[in-house]
C-alpha cells in the first residue's frame, strides 16, 4: 500500500501540472488531428480502401502524438533540480516511473477520446466487427507505446539530441506491438479477420505489455542514477 501511495503521489503531481499548463494534451491533439486531416485529403473517405487502412492511420496519428508528449515528459523534472531531488528521495525509483507512465497513458487516452469521433466522421466509418474489442485494443496498444516511450525518454535526458533519439529507439522496439495494434484494429473495423485471429493479436499485445513493463520497471533505477 505504501508503494501504491508513492505511485499515486507522482501521478497526482503530473496531473496537477498538466491541468495547469495543458502543454502535452494540446500538442498531442494538434499533431493527431493534423495527421487525420491530411490522410483524409489524400484518400477518398468513402472508398473501401480507406476502411482497410483506417487502423494504420489511427495508430500513426496516435504514435506521432505520443512521441510529442513523451519528448516533454521529463523536461519538467529537470527544472529547479527536481529530478535530482527525486533521486535522493526514499521512495522507490520504479514508483516514479510508473506514476509518470500512467500519467502519460491518461493524457493519450484523453486525446483518443477526442480523436475517435473526429476520425469516424472524416473517414465515414461504421464498425463492422465487435466494437467492444476496441476497448481492449486501444488501452493495450497505448500502454505499449507509453511504457517504452517513458523509459527511453529518461534514457536520452543527458543526450544533446534527445528529441531525435526517442523515436529512433522507440519505433524499432515497438514494431511488434504496432503490428498487433494495426492488425487488430483493422480486423475490428472491417470484420475481415476471424474473431480468433483478433483475440490472438490482443493476447500478443497483452504479453508484450507485460514483458516490457517488467523490464522497464527493473531497469529504471539503473538508468535514472546513471551518470
Amino acid at each position: 500500500m505504501k508503494y501504491i501511495g508513492h505511485i499515486l503521489a507522482h501521478l497526482r503531481k503530473d496531473l496537477r501540472i498538466e491541468w495547469r499548463s495543458r502543454d502535452s494534451i494540446n500538442g498531442m491533439l494538434f499533431f493527431a488531428l493534423l495527421v487525420v486531416v491530411v490522410f483524409s485529403l489524400a484518400f477518398d473517405p468513402t472508398a473501401a480502401v480507406s476502411r482497410q487502412i483506417s487502423g494504420g492511420i489511427l495508430w500513426v496519428a496516435l504514435l506521432f502524438a505520443t512521441v510529442t508528449a513523451l519528448n516533454q515528459a521529463w523536461t519538467r523534472e529537470q527544472n529547479h533540480q527536481v529530478l535530482e531531488a527525486q533521486r535522493m528521495a526514499p521512495a522507490p525509483a520504479s514508483a516514479l516511473f510508473l506514476g509518470k507512465a500512467i500519467a502519460n497513458m491518461l493524457f493519450v487516452l484523453v486525446v483518443e477520446a477526442v480523436l475517435a469521433p473526429v476520425f469516424i466522421v472524416f473517414y465515414n466509418l461504421h464498425v463492422l466487427g465487435n466494437a467492444w474489442l476496441l476497448a481492449l485494443i486501444l488501452p493495450l496498444g497505448t500502454w505499449a507505446l507509453v511504457v517504452n516511450g517513458t523509459f527511453f525518454a529518461v534514457l536520452g535526458l543527458r543526450t544533446r539530441n534527445r528529441e531525435l533519439l526517442l523515436p529512433l529507439l522507440l519505433l524499432p522496439i515497438s514494431l511488434p506491438a504496432l503490428l498487433g495494434m494495426v492488425e487488430a484494429t483493422t480486423g475490428v473495423l472491417t470484420a475481415q479477420l476471424d474473431p480468433l485471429e483478433i483475440n490472438t493479436w490482443i493476447t500478443q499485445l497483452a504479453g508484450y505489455d507485460l514483458v516490457y513493463t517488467i523490464v522497464c520497471v527493473l531497469l529504471f533505477e539503473t538508468v535514472l542514477n546513471a551518470e
